[in-house]
Formats: structure tokens, C-alpha cells, sequence
């Protein structure tokens, strides 16, 4: 890579300048792209590892879909930090991703010494984890959610399952009160889907203050209190935006993880089979899904703070790099077995890689687990080529997972 401008080179061959004029119009906010992404990625491969696109309508961007230039670029922060604000500032108004990409004080959206400081926040919280306390709350999660359908035959495993699972247990890790988590959960989907984003972002960030300013005066044994205790001292505002990047993260992603585990698990007979079996531990089959299909598909973005080079293309100062992690996942040059193989970028690389991926984990093997141990002959109510996917830049998500399983009584998980 070289930071060296372009306008030094005199006459030459590598591409230079917006992506989008560099011929590539792929819009990553279309219902086509959402219906069968993975088509996309290989219609791009023909650019090379860099792609022109668009995050929306005149949002130009680059997507990396190479392994090896995503690893690249994921550990180098000096040329590649994640701090938005110039790009923010030159952005057009009312620009329907500010709210998703803005620039907020916290571990994901900061650089240098700042993002150290966030994520030493955090991390301290997330130490203080108790594992086994998190199993309870999904045993009594998955339990109380079970048995609301278990009667029935039928469920979306979406809004019946593993959303409320993923929705109860973070709340509850968090120290939110009902009421507060909703509210924010309701601002934090209408952020990820671009729809009444701005309205969103303050429905988010009003119940998280009500939460934080609640723990200020009656701290508790949760990750909220946590972040208050930490010796760096966060500010409100800071304390707000450390609890909504661990909420957001910690919600939608892992709710989708859950999904699209799930549906592998139902629909190819060699997972499925092994993981009922006892052949395979559950583990594998998520990082089968967190190879092919995880749930913050496009996502780690960068800025560059003046004019990059990367291979032979020239990338704009101030112009979203956004690496794509099932692109770069399903880069024919990383073939190979992948059982057992946990070398996917789904959680990140580099000094801004998830710091909660024990946790997560935890949460997503246990819920699928359950469920599965309670329905084991659960099926897709639909084929799967059938199934909508949501559209979005950023996730790949199940609109729904109807299923049917043969009925049974209300049954004690533990």
C-alpha cells in the first residue's frame, strides 16, 4: 500500500477517483442485492478486489471482496481509521446513512487513542461476565419462548425465538428495564434498515440515557454499571454510546447469527444430521454460517485520511471502505475444507475486531441448541429459495423462518 497522491504520478494506468465513475453502479440498499447477494459478489469478482458501488443513492463507496486486501486494510488503522467526521461533514444533507455511519464516541466509530480508550471500557465490562449466569438466562429464555409454541406446530422462529431470545438475555446482561430495551431495540432496527432513520436514532438515544442515568443512581451487577465504574470515567453521552454499540451489536447481528445457523442446520442434511447426531458440535455449523452467510455481511468500515493505493486502484480520501465479510469469506483464493475452520472475517480483524465474540458465542450455540434438544424434527414451513431476506447495506437477515414440528407439551429445559 502507499499513501503517496495521485496527482504525483504523472500519466498513469491505475484507476483514480469516485468509484462510482469508475463504471460500477451497484446499489448494496436494493431488494436484488438482498435476495441473492452472494450473485452480486461473484458479478464483481471481474473488477478485482476492490469494487466500485454505491451504500445508497449517491453515497458512493468501495467494497473490498478480496481476503488478503481485507486483512490488509482491517489491521491498518493509520491509513484506514474507522473516525467518520470528515466524511460526515462533506456528506449531503439528509444523507439516510449518517446515522448508521456517523461519527459517535465509541469503540467502533473512533481511531487512535480514542477508540483505545472505549475499548478498554469495554472490555473491562465484558470481563466481568459470569458465563454461567449467562446460561441461565438463555435456559430461562429459550424455555419460557418454547413453550409459548410448542403446542402449536408452527412458529416463525424470527419474532417468536430468536429474536425475543437474543432481545431478553442482552437486556437483561445490560441491566435494561423492559420498557427502555423496546424502545431502544425499535430505534436501533429502523438505524440498520435505513427507514425513519433519524427519528430512530433519537428514539435510541433517549432510552439509553433514561437507562444510564437510572444505573448512575442505582447501579447493579450488569454491564451498564460496569462501564459507570471504569476508571477512565465516561462521560454521559460516552457512557450512552458504549451501551448502545454493546446493545445494537449484541441484539440484530446475533438474533441473525441464530437464524441463519438455524436454517443451515434444517436445511442440509450433512450439518443437520451431525449436529443431532453428536458428530458435530454445534460450533462447527456456526462457523459454517459465519463463513457463508454472517449476519453483518458488509460491515468494519474505514475512511481514508488522504488518497490510498491499494493494488492498482487509487481509493479516495474520505470515501467509505467497506469490507465485505462474506465476500471476502467466499474468496475463491481461500478455498478449502472449512470444518473446523475458523479463519472467517465475520468478526472483524485488527484492532477494531468484536471483543465479545465468548459471549456471543455462548449465547448462539446455547439457543440453537435448546431449541433443537426440545424440536429436533423442526422443518422449514417453505423451501428455502422461498424464504425473503431483508434488505439492507450492512446484515444478512431473515425477514422470517416459518417452521412446523410435531406438537408437544409445555417441557422444563433444564
Amino acid at each position: 500500500m502507499s499513501n503517496t497522491d495521485p496527482d504525483s504520478q504523472g500519466e498513469s494506468p491505475i484507476a483514480y477517483g469516485s468509484p462510482v465513475s469508475a463504471g460500477s453502479h451497484v446499489r448494496l440498499d436494493a431488494p436484488s442485492f438482498a435476495a441473492d447477494p452472494h450473485h452480486v459478489y461473484e458479478g464483481m469478482r471481474r473488477h478485482g478486489p476492490l469494487v466500485p458501488i454505491e451504500l445508497a443513492a449517491d453515497v458512493p463507496a468501495t467494497l473490498v471482496i478480496g481476503y488478503q486486501v481485507a486483512v490488509q486494510i482491517l489491521n491498518d488503522e493509520v491509513h484506514f481509521p474507522a473516525d467518520s467526521r470528515r466524511w460526515e461533514k462533506n456528506a449531503a444533507p439528509g444523507c439516510p446513512l449518517i446515522p448508521m455511519l456517523g461519527y459517535r464516541q465509541n469503540a467502533l466509530r473512533t481511531a487512535g487513542a480514542e477508540h483505545k480508550r472505549y475499548r478498554r471500557t469495554i472490555t473491562a465490562a465484558l470481563e466481568t461476565v459470569d458465563l454461567h449466569k449467562v446460561h441461565d438466562a438463555v435456559t430461562r429464555a429459550a424455555e419460557a419462548l418454547i413453550n409459548s409454541f410448542c403446542e402449536r406446530g408452527t412458529a416463525d422462529l424470527r419474532t417468536d425465538y430468536a429474536f425475543p431470545l437474543t432481545f431478553r438475555v442482552l437486556s437483561e446482561l445490560m441491566g435494561f428495564p423492559e420498557d427502555a430495551a423496546a424502545e431502544a431495540y425499535q430505534g436501533m432496527a429502523a438505524m440498520l434498515e435505513g427507514v425513519g432513520a433519524e427519528e430512530g436514532q433519537q428514539r435510541f438515544v433517549e432510552a439509553l440515557i433514561g437507562v444510564v442515568q437510572q444505573k448512575q443512581a442505582e447501579p447493579g451487577g450488569d454491564l451498564t454499571s460496569e462501564l459507570l465504574k471504569h476508571p477512565d470515567g465516561l462521560d454521559l453521552m460516552e457512557m450512552v454510546n458504549q451501551a448502545a454499540l454493546l446493545f445494537s451489536m449484541g441484539t440484530e447481528p446475533l438474533c441473525n447469527l441464530i437464524l441463519n445457523a438455524l436454517l443451515l442446520l434444517m436445511s442440509d442434511e450433512q450439518y443437520g444430521g451431525e449436529v443431532l447426531s453428536g458428530a458435530m458440535a454445534t460450533r462447527d455449523a456456526i462457523d459454517a454460517v459465519l463463513f457463508e452467510d454472517p449476519p453483518l455481511a458488509n460491515w468494519c468500515v474505514s475512511y481514508p485520511v488522504q488518497p490510498q493505493l491499494v493494488g492498482e486502484m487509487w481509493l479516495p480520501a474520505d470515501q467509505p471502505v467497506v469490507i465485505s465479510l462474506a465476500a471476502c469469506n467466499n474468496d475463491p483464493v481461500v478455498g478449502g475444507d472449512r470444518k473446523g475452520n475458523r479463519s472467517h472475517l465475520a468478526w472483524g480483524a485488527g484492532p477494531h475486531a468484536c471483543p465479545a465474540q465468548p459471549l456471543g458465542l455462548a449465547i448462539a450455540s446455547q439457543g440453537i441448541d435448546l431449541l433443537l434438544d426440545a424440536l429436533p424434527d423442526i422443518r422449514p414451513q417453505v423451501p428455502v429459495q422461498q424464504l425473503d431476506w431483508r434488505p439492507g447495506q450492512f446484515h444478512r437477515a431473515l425477514a422470517t423462518l416459518p417452521v412446523r414440528f410435531p406438537a408437544c407439551p409445555p417441557m422444563r429445559l433444564a
